[in-house]
C-alpha cells in the first residue's frame, strides 16, 4: 500500500478496541489513577467541529495518560432534559423521550467515528429514569439537611418558553433559549441554599491553580463579596426607619436620595394607598431579575414624598424614591444614592434634578472647584465636603464612618453576597420531577425514598402553553404518604443544571445502589483534567462546586472540589458568505472562479466573503464532521484541530488546513509502510549515539512534556520536526531508523490512533499500540554536551560561538579572542577587560 486507506482502517481499528474491550476501566487498579471528562453534550442529534475538539483534546490525553501507566476513566454521557426536546415535540409530534434518544443514537456514532478511547460501559442519560431517579434521593437528603426550602420568590419569567429562568440564564434582559424579553413575576419556588457557601466558594477559589485565571475571576465576581455598612435612616416627618446597605460609607456626605427597590415591603406600602406608584411598580415588573436586566434599563424613578433625615448634617432631608435600578435581594432592597461618585445614581440625579456633590476629589484636583460632568468619579483622591472626614483616604473614611455609626447604634458592618440562592423550580414537563407532594391537611410531604423515582407520565400533550403536567388528567392526582387523604404531585421539574452538578459523580459507578458509591468517589474524585467551554464558567461550574459541598454536609463525598484541573478550550471558527440576495451560504457550496470571485456552485450566484466567526447553524459556517471523516478520515481531522493552533484559542478552519493535516498523515504512512532494512523488533540501536538517536530522544521528553502541560499545538509541532529528522537521516543504520520510526508512531498516537495502530502492526507487532507504554526518554542522549556562548565587545553582539560546556573560564576566554569576528571588532584596541559569564557570554571591554 503506497496510499493510506482511512475508510479500511479506520473501521478496522474501532472494530478491534471494541471487542478487546481496551478502554473498559477497571474500578480498582495498583496503578495511579487519572479521571479525564469533557463536558457531556446536549443531545441534539448531530456533533459538530466544536465537539470534535472538545473530545479529541480530552481522548489525546487519555491515551498519553494510559500509555504512562495511568488507571484512566473516561466517561461519556448525555445532558439529556431541557427545552429543545419539548420544543420538538410541539414542532414534529414526537415524544421528548423518543427524539432525545434518536438523537442519542445517532452522536453516539458519531463520537466513536472519530475513535475515542470511552468506556462505553459506563454511559447514562439524565433523562433515565435510572438516573433522575437517584437525583430525586438526593434533593430529599438536601431536603433533610436543611439545604432546600420553598418560599414566594420574584422570578424571571420567559414568557415564549412559559418558565422560570435564573439570573444566569438571562442574556442581555432575553431567555437564553427562546431569546424572548424576560418578565417578573411572583411564584412559589424551590431554592437550594448555594448562598450558605458563598464565602467557602470565594475562598476555595485560591487552591484551584490548576484553574484559568479568568474563569476563577469570573466566579469570584458572580460571587461578589463586598464589605460595608447597614444604615438606618430616621423617617423625618414620620415614625420608623429604613435601613440601606451601602459599600461606599465613605460618601455619605455627597447622599442626595433614598432609593428603594420595587419589591420594597415600604413599596408595597405606600402603593396600596396610590395608583400611580402601583403602576409605576407594575412598569418595573415587566423587565426581568437579573443585575444585567436592570443595569440596561433607563433609570427611573418615583418620588413618594416621604424624606429621611442624614444622620451627620443636622437638618439636612433626603427625599425617597422608588428606583428600577434597586434590587430587592440585594443588601437590604434600598440604597443611598451618591450621585457624584456612582454612575446609576448620577444618571439618576440628573434626570430628577438632584443635587451632585463631590466628596471624593483626586489628588491634583482642587476641592473648592472640583465638579462631576456626565461621568462620576470612581478612583482614588482625599474626602472632601465632609465635615469630619475631609482629608481622609477613601478606606480610612469608610472606617470612620462606620465606626461612628456602629457607636451611636444606627447601623453595622456588614458583609454581603452578590451570589443568590439557586432557584430550581421550572414550570416543563421534560425534567426530574421534584419529589414532594401537597396535602391540603399534612403541608409539604417529601415523596417516601421506597417510591422513587417519581417517573414523567409519557402520555402528555404540548398543544398548548405552559407545563403539560399541570394539565395531566391523573398523574399529579395522589395519596399524600402521611395521612392518605387526596393530594396532588410538585408540578415544576428542576433546572436542568441540577442534572449536570453531579454526573461526574455517577459516572465513578453508574450502576450503584446509591446514588453515590462513596468508595467509589473517594477514590477517582476530584477529576483531574475538566475539558469544556468558557461559556459555563459560571453555571454549571458554580452548580457543581456547590453540590460537592452539599454532598458533603450529607455525608456522600469527602471533599470540596469537583474539578482539580480546569480546561477551557477555544472556538472553532470559519469563514462566512452570502449570496447576492443577502442569504448566508454554506462553505461547501462555495467555488472560486478562474478571475477569483466567489460563486454558489449551485445557482451561479455571486458570494461575498463575510467576518471569520464562530461556527454556528444560523449563519452556515458550519463543517459537517461526517464529510470530513468520509474524505480525510477521522485522524486527519483530529491531527488538524490539535495542531493548527493552541487549545485554549479559538481554531480557524480552513481547506488548507485540513489538507496540510492530512498530507501529513500520508507522509507518515509513507515513512513507515516504505522503510526498508529495518532490523527486527526489539534490536538494540547501534551505534548508540547516533545523531537519529538523539532527535529520538528529545522528541520524547520534549512531546512528553507539552502532552503535561497541554501545550498539544506544540507537541504537535516538535513531532513535525522528528519527521523531518528522520526523512534526513535515510541512511542511518536499520537498528536506529526501526528506533526512530517505533518512537514516531508511539508519539503520534494519542493523535492519531487508528493510523499508528496500522503502523505498529507493520513495524511487526501483534500487541495493540493502545495497550502500549509511552517511551521514555535516555537522559544522556537529550543532554546537550555543548552551549552557544554570545560574544560581545562593549556589550555589542559580534558573534557566537559552539563550545564544551565543561570549559573553564581561561578556557572560554581563550576561545573568544581566538574568534575572527571578536578578533576584527577589537582591532587596535586596548582591552581593558573580558567579562566572561560560563555558559551564556564573553563581553570584551575595550577603550
Amino acid at each position: 500500500m503506497t496510499r493510506y486507506n482511512h475508510k479500511v482502517v479506520e473501521a478496522k481499528w474501532q472494530k478491534a478496541w471494541a471487542q478487546s474491550q481496551v478502554f473498559k476501566t477497571p474500578t480498582r487498579s495498583d496503578k495511579p489513577k487519572y479521571y479525564i471528562l469533557e463536558m457531556f453534550p446536549y443531545p441534539s442529534g448531530r456533533i459538530h467541529m466544536g465537539h470534535v475538539r472538545n473530545y479529541t483534546i480530552g481522548d489525546a490525553l487519555t491515551r498519553f495518560y494510559r500509555a504512562r501507566g495511568y488507571n484512566v476513566l473516561h466517561p461519556m454521557g448525555w445532558d439529556a432534559f431541557g427545552m429543545p426536546a419539548e420544543n420538538a415535540a410541539m414542532e414534529t409530534g414526537a415524544h421528548p423521550a423518543d427524539w432525545t434518544y434518536d438523537n442519542i443514537a445517532s452522536m453516539r456514532e458519531q463520537l466513536k467515528q472519530v475513535g475515542l478511547a470511552i468506556d462505553w460501559d459506563r454511559e447514562f442519560a439524565t433523562c433515565s429514569p435510572e438516573y433522575y431517579g437517584k437525583e430525586q434521593a438526593l434533593f430529599l437528603d438536601f431536603l433533610d439537611h436543611g439545604l432546600v426550602y420553598r418560599r414566594d420568590s420574584w422570578v424571571n419569567w420567559d414568557p415564549v418558553d412559559h418558565t422560570v429562568l435564573a439570573n444566569e440564564q438571562v442574556i442581555d434582559g432575553k431567555g437564553w433559549r427562546s431569546g424572548a424579553p424576560v418578565e417578573r413575576r411572583k411564584l412559589t419556588q424551590w431554592f437550594l441554599k448555594i448562598s450558605d457557601f458563598a464565602e467557602d466558594l470565594l475562598v476555595s477559589l485560591d487552591d484551584l491553580d490548576r484553574w484559568p485565571d479568568k474563569v476563577r475571576t469570573m466566579q469570584a465576581n458572580w460571587i461578589g463579596r463586598s464589605q460595608g455598612l447597614s444604615l438606618r435612616f430616621a423617617f423625618d416627618g414620620r415614625d420608623g426607619e429604613v435601613e440601606v446597605y451601602t459599600t461606599r460609607p465613605d460618601t455619605i456626605f455627597g447622599a442626595s436620595f433614598i432609593a428603594l427597590s420595587p419589591d420594597h415591603p415600604l413599596t408595597t406600602e405606600l402603593a396600596a394607598g396610590d395608583a400611580k406608584l402601583a403602576a409605576f411598580v407594575e412598569e418595573c415588573r415587566r423587565t426581568g431579575t437579573s443585575e444585567e436586566a436592570i443595569e440596561r434599563a433607563e433609570k427611573r424613578g418615583y418620588a413618594t414624598g416621604l424624606s429621611v433625615r442624614h444622620p451627620f448634617v443636622a437638618g439636612q432631608t433626603l427625599p425617597v424614591y422608588v428606583a428600577n435600578f434597586v434590587l430587592m435581594d440585594y443588601g437590604t432592597g434600598a440604597i443611598f444614592g451618591c450621585p457624584a461618585h456612582d454612575q446609576r445614581d448620577l444618571d439618576f440625579a440628573r434626570k430628577y434634578d438632584l443635587p451632585v456633590r463631590p466628596v471624593v476629589v483626586p489628588s491634583d484636583a482642587d476641592p473648592a472647584t472640583y465638579a462631576v460632568g456626565a461621568e462620576a468619579y470612581t478612583g482614588p483622591g482625599r474626602l472632601a465636603n465632609s465635615a469630619f472626614l475631609d482629608g481622609m483616604t477613601v478606606e480610612d473614611a469608610k472606617a470612620e464612618v462606620i465606626d461612628r455609626v456602629e457607636a451611636a447604634d444606627q447601623g453595622r458592618r456588614t458583609v454581603n453576597y452578590r451570589l443568590r440562592d439557586w432557584g430550581i423550580s421550572r414550570q416543563r414537563y421534560w425534567g426530574t420531577p421534584i419529589p414532594i407532594i401537597h396535602c391540603p391537611d399534612c403541608g409539604v410531604v417529601p415523596v417516601p425514598k421506597a417510591d422513587l423515582p417519581v417517573t414523567l407520565p409519557n402520555d402528555v400533550s404540548f398543544d398548548e402553553p405552559g407545563n403539560p403536567l399541570d394539565r395531566h388528567p391523573t398523574w399529579k392526582h395522589v395519596r399524600c404518604p402521611n395521612c392518605s387523604g387526596e393530594a396532588e404531585r410538585e408540578t415544576d421539574t428542576m433546572d436542568t443544571f441540577v442534572d449536570s452538578s453531579w454526573y461526574f459523580l455517577r459516572f465513578c459507578a453508574p450502576d450503584a445502589d446509591a446514588p453515590i458509591d462513596r468508595a467509589a468517589a473517594g477514590y477517582w474524585l476530584p477529576v483531574d483534567q475538566y475539558i469544556g467551554g468558557v461559556e459555563h464558567a459560571i453555571l454549571h461550574l458554580l452548580y457543581a462546586r456547590f453540590f460537592m459541598r452539599a454532598l458533603e454536609v450529607c455525608g456522600h463525598v469527602d471533599g470540596k472540589e469537583p474539578f482539580a484541573g480546569l480546561f477551557t478550550q477555544g472556538m472553532v471558527n470559519h469563514l462566512t458568505y452570502r449570496d447576492s440576495d443577502g442569504g448566508w451560504v454554506f462553505p461547501h457550496l462555495v467555488r472560486k472562479r478562474d478571475d477569483g470571485n466567489l460563486i454558489r456552485s449551485d445557482t451561479g450566484a455571486s458570494v461575498a466573503e463575510g467576518r471569520v466567526e464562530k461556527m454556528s447553524k444560523s449563519k452556515k459556517n458550519v463543517v459537517d464532521p461526517d464529510d470530513i471523516i468520509e474524505q480525510y478520515g477521522a485522524d486527519t481531522a483530529r491531527w488538524f484541530m490539535l495542531s493548527d493552533s493552541p487549545p485554549e484559542r479559538d481554531l480557524l478552519w480552513s481547506e488548507a488546513g485540513i489538507e496540510g493535516a492530512w498530507r501529513f498523515v500520508q507522509r507518515v504512512w509513507r515513512l513507515v509502510a516504505e522503510a526498508e532494512d529495518l532490523a527486527e523488533p526489539g534490536s538494540a540501536p547501534d551505534p548508540a549515539d547516533h545523531p537519529l538517536r538523539r532527535a529520538t530522544h528529545k522528541a520524547i521528553e520534549g512531546v512528553t512534556g507539552d502532552l503535561s502541560a497541554l501545550h498539544l499545538n506544540r507537541s504537535v509541532a516538535r513531532i513535525y520536526e522528528f519527521a523531518n529528522a528522520i526523512s534526513a537521516a535515510s541512511d542511518a543504520p536499520g537498528s536506529v531508523r526501526r528506533e526512530a520510526l517505533e518512537t514516531l508512531v508511539r508519539l503520534c498516537a494519542p493523535m492519531m490512533p487508528h493510523l499508528t495502530e496500522e503502523l505498529w502492526r507493520q513495524l511487526g507487532y501483534r500487541t495493540l499500540l493502545a495497550e502500549t507504554d509511552w517511551p521514555v526518554a535516555d537522559p544522556a542522549l537529550v543532554r546537550e554536551d555543548t552551549v552557544t556562548i554570545a560574544l560581545q565587545v562593549n556589550g555589542k553582539l559580534k558573534d557566537t560561538i559552539e563550545v564544551d560546556k565543561t570549559l573553564d573560564k581561561a578556557a572560554l576566554e581563550a576561545a573568544a579572542l581566538a574568534n575572527g569576528k571578536l578578533s576584527r571588532a577589537i582591532a587596535d584596541k586596548t582591552v581593558r577587560r573580558v567579562i566572561v559569564v560560563p555558559g551564556k557570554i564573553v563581553n570584551v571591554v575595550v577603550g
